[in-house]
C-alpha cells in the first residue's frame, strides 16, 4: 500500500468499489427478477380465475405499481391498444384523475408526444429532461410536473399491444439500464395480455361449445322422444297376441338392435281358417327400414287377406300368377291365392319406391291347421328348418329373390307338412351373424347344434336359442335385429 496516496486512490479500494457496484447490480437484477416472477404469478392466477376481466385489470394495476417501485417513478400509466392503434383501456397511478383521463383517452389514437413517438417507432422512448426534448407534450392543465419520462412499448412480435409510461418531477431520473429492465417487464406484460386474449377466446369457445352441447342435448332428447314414439308405433305393428289354435303353438321373439328396427314377424288368421306366418328382414337399419317394415307388414296382410284384390288391375298381376306353381288348386286354392301377395308387394315396392332401393328378405307361409300343410314362398330369406324328434327334417330354402328389388320377379310356391311333434323355426340373419367379443360369428352350424336333442315346445326352443346366443355375444354390441318365429304341431 502506498501511504502517500489518499485512501480513494489506493488500488485495493478501487477494486472494493468495483465489487460493491457489481453487488449492487446483482441486487438490482434480483429485484427485477422478483418483479417479473411476481407478474408471472399474476398470469397464472388470472388463467385459473373465472373472472377474467377483473383479474386482468388487477394484474395490470399491479404491474404498473411494480414498475414504479422498481424505477422510483412518481406516477405512471399503461395504455392498451387495439390493432388500429386506438386506446381500448388505460390504467393510471393517479387515482384522483384516473376516471376523467381514462374517459378522455378511450377511443383516441396516440399520435403526439412521447407515447405517439413510441407508437410510430416501436422503440423505447427515454427523456432525461422534458424541457430539452421536443417529444414531450405539455398539457395546459396537467396537475403534476414532469421532467423525466420513460415510455416502453408492449410488443407481441411486431404488434403493439400497449405502452408503459413512467414519470418523475426531477430530471435524469431514468437510465438506459432502467429502460432495458422495463422493456423486459413490458415483455412480461405482453405475455399477460396474450394469455388474456387466448383465455378470452377459450372462454368464447367454451361458451359456444356449451351452447352447442345444450342444443345437441335438446335435439337428442327430442329425437329420443320421436324415436320412442316410433318404437311404440312399430311395436303396435307386431302382433300383440299370436293365434291360439287347438293342437298348435306359435311363439316369437324380437330383440331390436336400435330403438326402431327393420325386422318383423307376423301371424294372423286368413279366410277359410288358414293361418299366415311371416318373418322378414328389411334391408338397412334405423328409421328408413322401420318405415318400410310397416309398409311391408301392412301390404302382406291386405293382399293376402283379400283374395278378390287379385282381380284388380294391379301392375304385374299376370306375371305374378305365372310365377306361382300350380299345386293342387282344388285343395289349396285359397292358400295359393294368399301367397300371390308376395308378387304383388314385390311389384308395388319396386315400381313405386324404386328411388329408395329398399327391399326385404321375406318368408310367407300359409298353414292349414287341419292337415299341417304349409304352402310357402321364401323370398331370399334365411332357410327355415323343420325339426322332428329325430332332428332336422326339412330345410325351407329360398324359392325366389328378395322382395322389392325388381318388378315382375318370379316366386315359386313350395309345400311342407308338419307332423305331430314337428317344429318350424324361422329367424333373421341377426341370429347367425351375431358376433362374440372376439368378432367371430355365431353361424348356422352353432344354431343347428341346439336342435339335438329336440326341444319339448316352440317356446322352449326360442328360449334355448336366446340363452345360448346372448351368452355367446356376452358384452359385444348387437349390430343387427334378432327376430325368431317358431310353430309347433302338438301331439294329439
Amino acid at each position: 500500500m502506498d501511504t502517500h496516496k489518499p485512501l480513494r486512490e489506493q488500488p485495493y479500494y478501487q477494486e472494493l468499489e468495483s465489487l460493491r457496484q457489481e453487488v449492487a447490480a446483482l441486487r438490482n437484477a434480483q429485484a427485477a427478477f422478483e418483479a417479473q416472477r411476481e407478474l408471472l404469478a399474476k398470469v397464472v392466477a388470472m388463467a385459473r380465475s373465472p373472472e377474467q376481466e377483473e383479474v386482468l385489470k388487477i394484474t395490470l394495476e399491479e404491474a404498473l405499481h411494480v414498475c414504479c417501485k422498481l424505477t422510483g417513478a412518481e406516477t405512471g400509466s399503461l395504455f392498451l391498444l387495439d390493432s388500429q392503434g386506438v386506446v381500448t383501456d388505460s390504467i393510471l397511478t393517479q387515482k384522483a384523475t384516473a376516471e376523467e383521463a381514462r374517459s378522455r383517452l378511450i377511443g383516441s389514437v396516440l399520435d403526439k408526444g412521447l407515447a405517439g413517438w413510441v407508437n410510430r417507432e416501436r422503440n423505447i422512448g427515454l427523456i432525461a429532461d422534458t424541457i430539452n426534448d421536443d417529444r414531450w407534450l405539455q398539457f395546459p392543465n396537467q396537475p403534476y410536473t414532469v421532467r423525466s419520462a420513460l415510455a416502453v412499448p408492449i410488443l407481441k412480435e411486431e404488434v403493439l399491444l400497449g405502452i408503459l409510461t413512467l414519470l418523475h418531477s426531477e430530471p435524469n431520473r431514468f437510465s438506459w439500464e432502467v429502460a432495458n429492465l422495463m422493456q423486459k417487464t413490458a415483455n412480461e406484460i405482453a405475455l399477460v395480455l396474450e394469455n388474456a386474449e387466448l383465455y378470452g377466446k377459450l372462454e368464447e369457445s367454451y361458451h359456444f361449445l356449451d351452447q352447442a352441447k345444450q342444443e345437441i342435448e335438446a335435439y337428442s332428447k327430442a329425437l329420443d322422444y320421436e324415436l320412442e314414439k316410433g318404437r311404440q308405433i312399430q311395436k303396435d305393428f307386431l302382433p300383440e297376441d299370436l293365434p291360439k289354435l287347438p293342437n298348435w303353438e306359435i311363439a316369437a321373439s324380437f330383440y331390436p338392435a336400435r330403438q326402431v328396427a327393420g325386422d318383423f314377424y307376423d301371424s294372423f288368421m286368413l279366410p277359410g281358417g288358414y293361418v299366415g306366418l311371416v318373418i322378414a328382414d328389411v334391408c338397412d337399419k334405423g328409421v328408413g327400414a322401420a318405415l318400410f317394415m310397416a309398409l311391408f307388414r301392412s301390404l302382406i296382410r291386405i293382399f293376402s287377406g283379400q283374395s278378390l284384390l287379385c282381380s284388380l288391375a294391379i301392375v304385374g298381376d299376370d306375371q305374378v300368377l305365372a310365377g306361382l306353381n300350380d299345386l293342387d288348386l282344388n285343395n289349396h286354392e285359397e292358400q295359393i291365392h294368399a301367397l300371390k301377395a308376395v308378387g304383388l308387394i314385390n311389384n308395388y315396392i319396386a315400381q313405386q319406391h324404386a328411388q329408395m332401393s329398399m327391399f326385404a328378405t321375406l318368408f310367407f307361409g300359409v298353414l292349414d291347421p287341419a292337415t299341417g300343410i304349409i304352402d310357402y314362398v321364401n323370398g331370399g330369406h334365411e332357410p327355415l328348418f323343420v325339426i322332428s324328434p329325430e332332428g332336422v327334417k326339412a330345410t325351407l330354402k329360398p324359392t325366389g329373390p328378395a322382395v322389392g328389388m325388381m318388378p315382375n320377379m318370379k316366386f315359386k310356391v313350395q309345400q311342407v307338412q308338419l307332423e305331430p311333434g314337428d317344429i318350424l323355426i324361422g329367424y333373421t340373419d341377426g341370429v347367425t351373424e351375431a358376433r362374440a367379443p372376439d368378432n367371430k360369428l355365431y353361424t348356422t352350424e352353432r344354431l343347428l347344434s341346439l336342435f339335438q336333442p329336440p326341444p319339448a315346445s316352440a317356446s322352449q326352443l326360442l328360449e334355448w336359442i336366446k340363452t345360448n346366443l346372448f351368452a355367446y355375444m356376452d358384452n359385444a354390441p348387437q349390430f343387427d335385429d334378432i327376430t325368431m318365429l317358431a310353430v309347433q304341431r302338438l301331439a294329439n
